[in-house]
């Protein structure tokens, strides 16, 4: 088996997508019609969202992902040279801080922020 997607539930995934082009760089790769779908060019593993009522049409109910609530006990992590220069553009773009670049005792620099559905993003460096 091979890992393929990550799938998060949100309520609104264009803004969503659009968000994640502004405040980490990325693309998008592809876009339902509906804008109940939509899937992030990446380097690896394909990050999608996908829209909460269409989910739980399929799934039934679930815990939903909220910047008023504590976070899902799961993040995203985006690796990048700059880890100082990324975190803060991404709080200038509207993602909530957690914790600001911190070097771990293994030598990589990590930090924490929230999107705007409350999802925990880390931002570091690659582990050398």
């Amino acid at each position: 088996m091979k890992f393929a997607y990550t799938l998060i539930y949100v309520p609104d995934v264009e803004m969503t997508l659009n968000f994640y082009v502004k405040t980490f760089g990325c693309t998008i790769r592809f876009i339902h019609e509906s804008k109940c779908y939509g899937e992030l060019a990446t380097e690896g593993v394909v990050l999608a969202f996908a829209n909460e009522a269409f989910v739980t049409s399929g799934l039934g109910t679930f815990e939903t992902n909220d910047i008023q609530k504590n976070p899902a006990g799961f993040e995203i992590a985006f690796t990048t040279e700059n880890v100082q220069q990324a975190y803060e553009h991404a709080i200038n773009a509207g993602a909530l801080p957690l914790q600001p670049p911190t070097e771990k005792p293994w030598g990589q620099v990590v930090s924490y922020v929230r999107d705007i559905n409350g999802v925990i993003v880390e931002i570091c460096s690659v582990i050398s």
